[in-house]
């Protein structure tokens, strides 16, 4: 009934780009927060941007700042996270939430999740 759906992973080179998507159904995006999380092999999830339910953006995580941005369409159900200046620190598993109206940072105060996709940054 309610779902999040990722896709746009894949292989890139340094400094390459990726545009990742979130597609969600079976609630009102309008009134939900989107967040976007990590979890490298090995490691517990990580906040790293987020989108609020009245649109204004979270950065939580600084080795990202003004290479990763979070955009959404509320009217499409979409939610995008835009990569650029890729490095293999990035390699990791992208996975999209969801929680009503505000950014947090911990992930168990999110409500529905994807599956991931999967980000693969090698020469």
């Amino acid at each position: 009934q309610y779902q999040l759906v990722e896709s746009g992973g894949g292989l890139v080179q340094p400094g390459g780009s990726l545009r990742l998507s979130c597609a969600a159904s079976g609630f009102t995006l309008d009134y939900y927060a989107i967040g976007w999380f990590r979890q490298a092999p090995g490691k517990d999830r990580e906040a790293v941007l987020c989108s609020s339910s009245s649109g204004d953006s979270t950065n939580y995580a600084d080795s990202v700042k003004s290479r990763f941005t979070i955009s959404r369409d509320n009217a499409k159900s979409m939610v995008y996270l835009q990569l650029n200046s890729l490095r293999h620190e990035n390699t990791t598993i992208y996975d999209c939430t969801a929680r009503v109206a505000e950014c947090l940072r911990p992930d168990r105060m999110y409500d529905y999740w994807g599956r991931g996709t999967q980000v693969t940054v090698s020469p």
